[in-house]
Order: structure tokens, then C-alpha cells, then sequence
């Protein structure tokens, strides 16, 4: 017998979702843009439906669901056209972070508020010489030796929604006493803390969400700032990374379905030499295969909710990445697909797909390049032999 891929009350999620996404859309995605203001009105909403926390626990505010509930959400917010970026930052990354290895101070204090949305927090760990390369992080953190405080230095960038977070998750090292060796460790980093600088980044890719350069110098921090154990970073650190992966899955999966709405309903309509152009199969076909590649990506990405939100670690790595790169590649295709078959229209501001041209290559690029996918499959799984 073949296993039930969606449980009746995640088809009553989505749906629901998706009624909540039919109320805004794409036009409100675009005027919050216009006017440079952030998406409140939608993300306020979600928070009060419990959208936002679905993942979190529920003796602290959230839903008691998992990365595969937030997927859904995520994935039909996007397909709506009103996708939430912080989505993948505040409740996925850093309250799956907290609510795993947190303290319970740390989670009485974060989880309630990245639960109903009053509360945000960003996630840093690029750096503009490490890339992809966690190992040659140089964020560090030192003990005050007098105090017991934290003191934490260096710089960040590309941080998303720093202006719009109470806190950011930063990924910084801390020296083992017994090797010297610099490990990694995580922090809580109020945005208001003193000598916690900001600087946005001028990005030619239109989002409500922006992204910061951070400087931290000598940053002081309670010790109880650190979250969970000092000698466990890398353990913390991808049990926050995977969560990333699956929702950026979920975030290409609902951009790529909104833009083939869109191209679907204009071939059905659009009719030159008698007939509509959706019953040529130049047009037809191009779009069943994007709508396939879709549906393929979405299955993989399930796989890999299921795999983490059941405890397989090591699992729900390897196929969260797959699922990254395949909605990743599906997004990209769906759109450059959509805007090709509404033609010059596809380039109109009245049909809303020409500024998704940029916004879809996120996914290939963040929060992992689509080559150091494939350098993970080809080592991890494979077995082949490391070029670097």
C-alpha cells in the first residue's frame, strides 16, 4: 500500500494558507516594496493564526508541528504570490535552534514571541572571506575574565531583516581550552547592544525583507547568551542549517507555482491563429515539464521534513540538500518558462513576473551555492574524493 504523502490536517493547512496568501497576494508584496516598508500587515496575521510558530513547541507558544508544517506554510504563502522570507530565518533556523538546545530561560524569553510574531530574530554566519567555508569564520568570542561576560567581534553580511529583528543568532568561534583550536559556537546578540553596528546592503533584488553588513566590536554578552553547550557548536549549528535548506526549498517551490499559475492561465487565454496558444505543444509541453520538475522537487523536500522533524539528522542533510538544489533548479525554470510564454507581456509590471527573473536565482545561490550542493552529494553520498 502506498503511504499518504499529506495527512488530512496538513491538506487543512494549506488550504487554509492558501485562503490567508488569496487575501494579500502578489500586489501587496509589491506595494509594501514600493513604499519601503516590510510586510507587517500579512506576517501579524499569520502570527495570530499560528502560522508562524506551527513548528514550535507548544508549552511555548508554538504549534507542536515540525520543519514539515513551516514548509507548508512557506511554500503556499509563496505560491500566492506573498511569500515570507523571515519565515526561513526567525521561527525555522533560530527557534528551532532555541527550542532544541536552548535553556529554558532562553526559551521561555524567545520562543512565545518567533511563535505569534512579536518577536524576531535574524540569523548570521556569513562572513565576506569565509563564503561557504564555515571553517575560516573569524567572528570570535572571548571570556571577560573578571565578569564571565562574553565579548564578541567581527562582521557579518548579507543578513537578512536585521532592521526588523530583536535579535540575531550569530555564529561565532570560541577557543577550547584543551586543543587552542577555535570551535563554533552560537550567540544571541540583541540588535540594540552596544557596539553592534548595521549597514544595509544596496541589493538590485527587490524584497521587502533587506539584507545588512554587521560589524560587532567587543560586543559584550551575558554568559547566558551563548545557546546550549559550548563544546557541541557544529551539532547546534546544522540542526539550525537543515531547517534552512528544506525552507528555501519551500520558498522556490511556491515561486516557481505562482509563476506558472500565471503562465498557465495566459495560455488558456491568449489566443492568436484561431486557437489558444496553450493548445500548441511548444507552449503546453515546456510547462508540464516545469510543472513535473515542481512537483518532483516537492516530494524531496518532504522527504527531508519527515527526516528531520523525526529526529535523522544525518539523513535529512543529505536530502535536505538535494531538496534545495532540485526546487532550487524547478524555480528558475518555472519562471524563465512563465515569462517565455506570456512573451514581451512577461516583461510587463501589469503581469508581475519579469522582477521574479531575479528573485527566483536566490535559491541557486542562497543560503548554499547549487556547486557546493554538488560537492556535498558527490563526497557525502557518493563517496568521491574531495577536490579542495
Amino acid at each position: 500500500m502506498i503511504p499518504q504523502i499529506e495527512t488530512d490536517e496538513h491538506k487543512a493547512l494549506r488550504a487554509a494558507v492558501a485562503a490567508l496568501g488569496a487575501k494579500y497576494g502578489r500586489e501587496y508584496i509589491t506595494r509594501t516594496i514600493a513604499e519601503g516598508r516590510h510586510p507587517t500587515e500579512l506576517w501579524n496575521e499569520a502570527g495570530k493564526l499560528g502560522y508562524l510558530g506551527v513548528n514550535l513547541p507548544e508549552e511555548h507558544g508554538g504549534g507542536g508541528g515540525g520543519i514539515t508544517e513551516l514548509s507548508i506554510v512557506l511554500e503556499e504563502l509563496g505560491a500566492a504570490g506573498c511569500p515570507l522570507l523571515m519565515l526561513v530565518v526567525s521561527p525555522a533556523i533560530c527557534g528551532t535552534v532555541i527550542a532544541r538546545f536552548g535553556t529554558e530561560e532562553q526559551k521561555r524569553a524567545w520562543l512565545p514571541g518567533l511563535s505569534d510574531g512579536s518577536r524576531r530574530m535574524a540569523f548570521g554566519i556569513t562572513e565576506p572571506d569565509a563564503g561557504s567555508n564555515s571553517h575560516r569564520i573569524t567572528t570570535t568570542a572571548r571570556r571577560d575574565p573578571d565578569t564571565g561576560d562574553w565579548l564578541l567581534t567581527g562582521r557579518k553580511v548579507f543578513i537578512s531583516g536585521v532592521d526588523t529583528a530583536d535579535a540575531v543568532l550569530i555564529v561565532g568561534r570560541t577557543e577550547d581550552d584543551r586543543t587552542g583550536r577555535l570551535k563554533p559556537c552560537l550567540f544571541i546578540v540583541p540588535t540594540d547592544a552596544e557596539n553592534f553596528h548595521r549597514r544595509p546592503i544596496d541589493m538590485e533584488l527587490s524584497a521587502s525583507e533587506k539584507q545588512f553588513e554587521l560589524t560587532l566590536d567587543d560586543v559584550r554578552l551575558p554568559a547566558d547568551a551563548l545557546v546550549g553547550d559550548e563544546d557541541a557548536g557544529l551539532l547546534q549549528l546544522f540542526a539550525g542549517l537543515n531547517p534552512e535548506r528544506i525552507m528555501t526549498a519551500a520558498f522556490g517551490i511556491g515561486m516557481g507555482r505562482y509563476a506558472l499559475s500565471k503562465a498557465i492561465e495566459y495560455a488558456r487565454d491568449r489566443t492568436v491563429w484561431k486557437a489558444p496558444i496553450g493548445a500548441h505543444q511548444a507552449i503546453a509541453h515546456p510547462l508540464a515539464q516545469a510543472h513535473i520538475d515542481l512537483e518532483l522537487a516537492r516530494l524531496m523536500m518532504q522527504k527531508a521534513a519527515h527526516l528531520y522533524d523525526t529526529g535523522d539528522d544525518i539523513g535529512a542533510g543529505e536530502a535536505a540538500n538535494m531538496a534545495k538544489y532540485a526546487a532550487a533548479e524547478a524555480c528558475v525554470k518555472a519562471v524563465d518558462q512563465s515569462v517565455h510564454t506570456l512573451g514581451g507581456n512577461g516583461l510587463t509590471r501589469e503581469f508581475g513576473l519579469a522582477s521574479l527573473i531575479t528573485a527566483s536565482r536566490v535559491a541557486r545561490i542562497a543560503p548554499v551555492s547549487r556547486e557546493m550542493i554538488l560537492n556535498y552529494v558527490s563526497h557525502q553520498t557518493l563517496g568521491l574524493p574531495k577536490s579542495y
